[in-house]
């Protein structure tokens, strides 16, 4: 009566075994790019905070150079400036902690 051989389970071990590697190897590519969006992410993040307070030192600079704005005027400026680089540097850390929190071990 024809039963399975075990060169047949072999064979199914064998094919399981393969679709086992190929998904494998499908997750490790999906997380490399993972990783390669985070890491660009993060060029982004630190990109956007030089260039903000390159252009802030730039004002902070034609700001005091100017003779043109009373003291006073100097004086609100320099708050908004100490105002706007805390902002920058809080949405820095934010943009940071969410990249480096984009993903998030599960444990199983």
């Amino acid at each position: 009566m024809g039963g399975t051989s075990e060169r047949e389970y072999s064979e199914k071990l064998s094919e399981t075994l393969e679709k086992l590697n190929k998904r494998v190897k499908d997750i490790q590519k999906d997380f490399d790019k993972i990783e390669k969006i985070k890491v660009n992410a993060l060029k982004k993040a630190e990109e956007m905070r030089r260039s903000a307070e390159k252009d802030i030192n730039k004002i902070e600079k034609n700001i005091a150079k100017s003779k043109d704005l009373a003291p006073e005027s100097k004086q609100r400026l320099q708050s908004q400036i100490a105002i706007t680089r805390n902002d920058i540097e809080n949405k820095y850390a934010m943009s940071r902690t969410q990249i480096a929190e984009s993903i998030i071990p599960v444990s199983v």
